[in-house]
């Protein structure tokens, strides 16, 4: 399909011209990037108009089953959602493990939301590589909120929020210790805290509730004209899924009027560029013949005690170099 054909059905929406395209922009293939470089830049005139939300949270919190009870409310009030869930990726096949259509069957058969699975594979955080692109491609396609979901482990949160305009952190009070989510780093990208499975225990929710406020109240603020929220919900019982859309829609007209959100966008724009530059680079680098040559035996060197690990940097960017 010409790429122009192609880009004008995924304007209109079409499953698979849609599939198609993601397919493409998450290809390795070198022949491949020119032509996903070129349908982006076809479909990024319509693209930029939706909600960007990063979800995450410990395994078990109830991420899918939130993201399920919400997306499928958004549809419900005319919204389009996709949701771009990032999985863990096998080291054995390198394949998904937890195959997000599985756990979301109800938000994968509904006609106004589009579900993505896409293996996490080796980068770094955990965070699909193209991510970001496949956002562009699914507003383009009259999307107007973007889910990504994480796979809530590692550096993927830092990554995540790096490129969505409101990220939310899901949070338990019945495992044991009420505390046991509050780390500083995780929280202080947190734009709101979500307390779900609220009714397994109503007073421990509360009491987590409170006390994740207090500790809010500890750390640096993430932005000035935004007081981080706690709200408490049952995704599972649809309890609370209104509130968090109505707290989402106060924080873009915040934002908006401030002028922190096309601020924000902006300032990511720059930061994706100097990430893909980096990726790029580092391709190059390891696909260099001399530095392929040399690779396995400065390794070899390096694991062993042989040589130090700067040395042998500065050697293999020396033969790149020349």
């Amino acid at each position: 399909m010409e790429l122009q054909a192609l880009a004008d059905k995924i304007r209109e929406g079409n499953i698979r011209a849609i599939g198609k395209g993601i397919t493409l922009i998450e290809s390795r293939k070198p022949e491949h990037a020119e032509r996903a470089a070129r349908l982006l830049e076809l479909l990024l005139p319509h693209a930029g108009q939706s909600l960007r939300v990063g979800i995450t949270g410990v395994p078990g919190v109830g991420k899918s089953t939130f993201i399920e009870s919400f997306g499928s409310y958004l549809t419900e009030q005319g919204h389009k959602v996709a949701v771009l869930a990032v999985d863990p990726s096998s080291q054995i096949s390198g394949g998904s493990i937890l195959g997000d259509k599985t756990r979301m069957e109800e938000l994968s058969r509904n006609p106004r939301a589009f579900i993505r699975p896409s293996p996490a594979g080796d980068t770094l955080g955990g965070v699909a590589r193209r991510t970001r692109e496949t956002m562009l491609l699914c507003e383009a396609a009259g999307y107007d909120v973007v889910i990504v979901e994480t796979v809530g482990v590692g550096q993927s949160e830092t990554t995540v929020a790096s490129m969505v305009d409101f990220f939310m952190l899901l949070q338990l009070a019945t495992a044991g210790d009420e505390l046991q989510g509050i780390k500083k780093g995780v929280m202080e990208l947190a734009d709101a805290i979500l307390i779900n499975k609220a009714d397994i225990d109503r007073a421990k929710t509360e009491l987590a509730r409170r006390q994740y406020e207090n500790a809010l109240h500890i750390l640096r603020p993430k932005s000035r004209n935004w007081a981080v929220p706690v709200q408490t919900v049952s995704a599972l019982n649809h309890e609370g899924v209104p509130e968090v859309w109505e707290m989402l829609s106060r924080f873009r007209r915040t934002m908006k009027e401030s002028g922190e959100f096309d601020g924000n966008r902006r300032r990511q724009s720059v930061d994706w560029m100097w990430s893909l530059v980096m990726d790029d680079l580092k391709q190059l680098f390891l696909q260099h013949n001399d530095v392929q040559g040399m690779f396995p035996q400065v390794q070899e060197a390096v694991s062993r005690g042989i040589t130090t690990p700067s040395v042998a940097a500065r050697r293999l960017l020396n033969v790149f170099r020349r």
